[in-house]
This record gives structure tokens, C-alpha cells and sequence, in this order.
């Protein structure tokens, strides 16, 4: 496993959460307006977003109908736009506008689920974070660490086997080589450096 997350580390150094944020609640949003959308999109829409609505007080106070417009480009926007709103009166009703540091508050906000919070918890309190977006759950079952699509499944085997200090840069690397080189339609195969450790292509 070691020698696993060294290849990875000299791949992809700089590798890093491709969601773009300001704030605290930013983080929060922009990776619930990320579910079943690229984050190149979201940082897109974000910047209507919070030109629009400034503070989180603006949001929390914001129309349904304007603000489903505004993120209808990452889809669901029926569900995402109540939950901005939602978690926005949340945050400033029972956590003082600040989003909050366990998995067991985070879950608590409208759309929230644990891939959601284990970024937040890794980017934003620096814990030990496991975040299993697709590219995660792909590429950790081509690897061979785990035999499962359940994402609490996935998060857990990569828990027992990936040092909590590396867990969350581990997750950001696997992205970053899911979508320049293992692909989900199209692997390129023949220009991968983790072949060594990889019974899917090795």
C-alpha cells in the first residue's frame, strides 16, 4: 500500500479539491451542487451564485424559484436549490454561521451525506477523510482494494488500509488520475504508472 501512495504522490504532487471556495459554507454548497455534476461546472455556477447572494444570510433568505435558475445548470436543481436554503437557515440557526467540525452535525444539514462531509471535514478541520466520488470508488475497485460499489463499503476498506494522515490527499490523487487517465469508458491503459499495482490492467 505504501508503495501505492508513494506512485501516486510522484504522479500527482500538487493534487488538490478542484471545487473553488471562499468560505467555509462555500465548500459545503459547491459540493452539494456537485453531486451528478463536474466540479468544472460548479465553479462556473458559483460565480452567479455568490455574486448574487453574498452572505450567507442572502442565501438563507433566498427565493426558491431564482435560485433554481441559477444552479439548474448542475442539475437537480429542484433539490439543490431547497438544500442551499435550507442548510443556510441551518448553519445560522443552531451552528452560528459556521459550518460545523464532526460527521454527526455535518449529516444533519439538508443533502448532506458522508462523501459531502468527509470533504468538508478533511478541507476545512484537516481530519482524517475519506471521499468517495466515482472516480474513487472506480479506480479503488480496479486496484484492488476493495470488491464493492457501496461508497460507506468503499470509504471503510480504504479506512483500514490508508494511513489517516494520507487518506484524504490519497482520494484527491485517485481523481485527479481517474479523469486523466483511468477513465470510467476508456482507460488508458498502456500510459499508466500504477500497472504495477493494478490487477485490472496489469
Amino acid at each position: 500500500m505504501q508503495e501505492l501512495i508513494a506512485a501516486l504522490k510522484e504522479m500527482y504532487p500538487v493534487a488538490a479539491c478542484t471545487l473553488q471556495y471562499d468560505t467555509d459554507y462555500q465548500l459545503l454548497f459547491n459540493t452539494r451542487l456537485a453531486a451528478q455534476c463536474t466540479d468544472a461546472r460548479v465553479n462556473i455556477v458559483k460565480e452567479v451564485l455568490y455574486a448574487r447572494y453574498p452572505a450567507l444570510a442572502d442565501i438563507a433568505e433566498a427565493d426558491v424559484a431564482e435560485m433554481e435558475e441559477i444552479v439548474k445548470p448542475c442539475g437537480f436543481y429542484h433539490h439543490k436549490a431547497r438544500d442551499l436554503i435550507g442548510g443556510a437557515r441551518m448553519l445560522l440557526d443552531e451552528f452560528g454561521g459556521k459550518v460545523p467540525g464532526s460527521m454527526e452535525e455535518l449529516l444533519r444539514l439538508p443533502g448532506v451525506g458522508r462523501k459531502t462531509a468527509n470533504l468538508v471535514l478533511g478541507e476545512l478541520f484537516g481530519q482524517p477523510a475519506v471521499v468517495t466520488d466515482t472516480h474513487c470508488i472506480r479506480l479503488a475497485n480496479r486496484l484492488g482494494l476493495c470488491a464493492t460499489e457501496d461508497p460507506v463499503k468503499v470509504e471503510n476498506a480504504l479506512r483500514e488500509i490508508i494511513p489517516p494522515e494520507e487518506q484524504l490527499m490519497f482520494c484527491h490523487r485517485l481523481v485527479a488520475h481517474g479523469r486523466a487517465v483511468c477513465r470510467a469508458r476508456k482507460p488508458d491503459c498502456g500510459r499508466c504508472g500504477l500497472l504495477t499495482y493494478c490487477p485490472f490492467g496489469g
